[in-house]
């Protein structure tokens, strides 16, 4: 943990439950980590596992959910986010911290062109004259990459390919120069070309605008030429974290290992098929009493069934929830001296 100065933003055991017939659904559960100002870091893990959660959170979506419960904190340049007036999280939601949806299909209103959805925020927030704001998405449309921006703003969502949706909620999110970025899949059902060049945007968008950006993904490689560090996680829970090289190199926990291996290797022989990890991850409404990947797990014993791990420090600048994270470590010692 850094200092204040250090952090632009800090969740302290934070927890997302939602109440369901089947029980209450523990989303997130009990995570911990910080961001620092122009940091990127990348929060990966297979579908379900509480990423998008945790990003609702922070922009302060999930608590407009009635279900939803939420408790820790999550402070925002030293302001605790949970406990403002909902009028105070909103005039930051946008401003100070801007989402990037997973779909925008779905996130970009169909009933209303580009012009309007990009001067809202920059008319609200800004305070901008309407003509003002139309100049400055022209601009942005033009920096991130829309061929024609000034024709092209009077058009509709429907009218741009997938990967240009994709520019403009990228547009819409830095319009207002945030300092955080929260990319929820920014990459899905866009092919390779077209991620490389969203990746390589958010890269040069965080340098020139100075903000921090999290990047959430199932894809380890979406974030492994883009993060610094990385934080893996797994049933609502941070099961591992720690600068990208390191944890790529010399990963602290079996799930980790797990996410590695079935990321194709062109610099390997190529397999018949790709490995996978066994089984599927728990119900998030009733999770075994051990640890959540022990059902999953190859190193699983029966202290992993009795109780969880907690997350703790297994190297410099690393973190892993893993009772056999040494294991893993002369693992990988002695496959580098081999």
């Amino acid at each position: 943990m850094g200092a204040v100065g250090d952090t632009l933003l800090r969740l302290t055991d934070l927890s997302v439950d939602f109440a369901s017939q089947e029980g209450t659904v523990h989303a997130v559960n009990h995570i911990s980590f910080d961001v620092a100002p122009g940091e990127l870091v990348g929060l990966v893990g297979e579908s379900g596992c509480g990423k998008s959660v945790t990003a609702s959170a922070i922009i302060g979506l999930t608590g407009m959910v009635p279900n939803a419960t939420i408790s820790g904190s999550i402070e925002f340049q030293g302001q605790d986010l949970l406990t403002m007036p909902e009028d105070k999280v909103r005039a930051i939601r946008g401003r100070d911290i801007a989402m990037i949806f997973q779909d925008p299909v779905t996130s970009l209103n169909p009933v209303l062109s580009i012009e309007r959805l990009m001067t809202e925020g920059l008319e609200l927030h800004l305070g901008m004259s309407h003509s003002d704001a139309v100049k400055r998405s022209i601009e942005l449309l033009g920096e991130v990459g829309i061929p024609k921006a000034a024709n092209r703003i009077k058009d509709y969502p429907h009218q741009f390919s997938g990967g240009m949706r994709q520019r403009v909620m990228i547009a819409i999110a830095i319009s207002c120069n945030p300092k955080m970025l929260l990319a929820d899949e920014p990459t899905t059902a866009l092919d390779v070309t077209i991620q490389a060049q969203i990746l390589r945007l958010l890269k040069k968008l965080s340098r020139e605008h100075e903000a921090a950006v999290i990047v959430i993904t199932h894809d380890l490689g979406v974030v492994a030429g883009m993060c610094r560090r990385i934080l893996v996680m797994y049933a609502g829970r941070i099961v591992e974290s720690g600068p990208a090289k390191d944890l790529f190199r010399t990963p602290h926990h079996p799930y980790t290992v797990g996410l590695l291996k079935s990321v194709p290797r062109l610099n390997e022989p190529r397999r018949d098929t790709l490995q996978t990890i066994s089984g599927l991850p728990p119900d998030l409404a009733h999770l075994p009493p051990g640890c959540s990947f022990a059902p999953r797990c190859y190193l699983a014993t029966d202290e992993c069934w009795a109780a969880a791990p907690q997350l703790e420090p297994t190297d410099a600048g690393r973190l892993s929830a893993c009772f056999h994270s040494d294991q893993l470590r002369r693992a990988a010692g002695a496959e580098v001296t081999a």
